[in-house]
């Protein structure tokens, strides 16, 4: 089963100085048809202005993954961490028992992220960041993992939980194809450029396909696109 996620249907608002769009509820934005999907709680689709973030906040318990799509992404935390995150690369905070940081786009133009949630396996652990580059040409024509807390994805960002995200970038006509270990776990897919058909289903940039029970899938780009995709367990 693929569900498709039209872009004109996610939640959203837009204040200025961020414009975020929420494929699963959060935030003012609830629908009780897409409150997570698996152990994915969180997938949001974020401009953020010159100039401007989110100011230090606290998280707990949720291992979150920055994907920057366009500009770059500045992170300071009370662990004492500070980054600059660029397009393409990745960032992971294991928010573990707490911390508290801030996200800025300190560029002189907008800055496009997606910033993906996913439940912990267990709680009680202590609080990390890390970011890693992730050239596009490495992963040109195939997914390459880019966080994963699954035995084997060593090159990976690590995080806490049972799930692997994704990255590939295919030009138009090119196909690639993920196999998930147990048609019981959780597809999340999303071309943050680019047409592509997921088995068949056609999606434009930014919409979700939400992919469960499928042994595998096959993306084949209608154009020149970048994919993310998230493989994650069923919830408890």
């Amino acid at each position: 089963m693929i569900e498709h996620r039209p872009f004109n249907s996610l939640g959203g608002a837009n204040h200025g100085w961020l414009d975020a769009k929420h494929h699963f509820s959060f935030a003012g934005y609830f629908d009780p048809r897409r409150m997570q999907w698996g152990t994915l709680r969180v997938w949001n689709d974020d401009t953020i202005q010159a100039g401007s973030g989110f100011p230090p906040h606290p998280h707990a318990d949720m291992e979150i993954i920055t994907y920057v799509r366009e500009g770059a992404i500045t992170h300071e935390d009370n662990l004492g961490n500070r980054g600059r995150t660029v397009a393409g690369d990745v960032q992971v905070m294991s928010a573990g028992t707490g911390i508290r940081h801030s996200e800025y786009n300190l560029e002189p133009g907008s800055t496009r992220i997606f910033q993906i949630w996913i439940m912990p396996d267990r709680g009680g652990q202590p609080p990390s960041w890390g970011s890693k580059p992730f050239p596009k040409h490495g992963r040109s024509g195939k997914f390459v993992t880019l966080a994963s807390g699954i035995e084997g994805d060593g090159d990976a960002l690590p995080i806490r939980t049972d799930a692997r995200v994704l990255g590939a970038t295919l030009e138009a006509g090119e196909t690639v194809e993920y196999r998930f270990s147990d048609p019981r776990r959780y597809g999340y897919l999303v071309p943050a450029t680019g047409r592509v058909e997921v088995n068949g289903l056609a999606l434009q940039a930014r919409d979700g396909a939400a992919i469960h029970g499928e042994d595998a899938i096959r993306v084949t780009a209608l154009e020149d696109a970048e994919l993310v995709l998230v493989d994650a367990a069923p919830a408890d």
